[in-house]
C-alpha cells in the first residue's frame, strides 16, 4: 500500500478552502503553508471603522505522524475531507481544549 503524504494532503485541502474564501472581497485572506514546520493556516482580516476583524478559519498541524486539527470553521469539515482522501481515523486528532484532545479512533 502506498504511504500517504500528509503534508501534501493538508496543503491540498487548505488551498481548496483558500480558493473559496478569496471570493469574499471584504477580507484579505492569507494562506500560510509552512511545510518545514508542518503548520497550515487560513486566516482572514480586515479593518472596519478603526477596528480589526481577524479570524482563523483553518489551523492544522502535523506532528508525531498525526494530523492535528487545531481550528476548523469549514462547511464540510477538515476531518471528513481527510477521511475522503484515505487518511485513517487513527491519524486524525481533533484538538478541542488546551490540554484535551480527541482522536477519531
Amino acid at each position: 500500500m502506498e504511504e500517504l503524504n500528509y503534508s501534501e494532503i493538508v496543503r491540498k485541502i487548505v488551498k481548496e478552502n483558500y480558493q473559496y474564501h478569496t471570493q469574499d472581497s471584504q477580507y484579505e485572506t492569507q494562506l500560510i503553508l509552512d511545510s518545514e514546520r508542518n503548520h497550515y493556516l487560513l486566516i482572514s482580516l480586515r479593518w472596519q471603522k478603526e477596528k480589526q476583524d481577524y479570524g482563523c478559519s483553518i489551523h492544522v498541524d502535523i506532528k508525531d505522524g498525526k494530523i492535528w486539527i487545531q481550528q476548523d470553521f469549514t462547511e464540510q469539515g477538515i476531518a471528513q475531507q481527510l477521511l475522503n482522501l484515505g487518511v485513517p481515523k487513527s491519524d486524525i486528532v481533533l484538538f478541542l481544549l488546551s490540554n484535551l484532545y480527541l482522536s477519531l479512533k
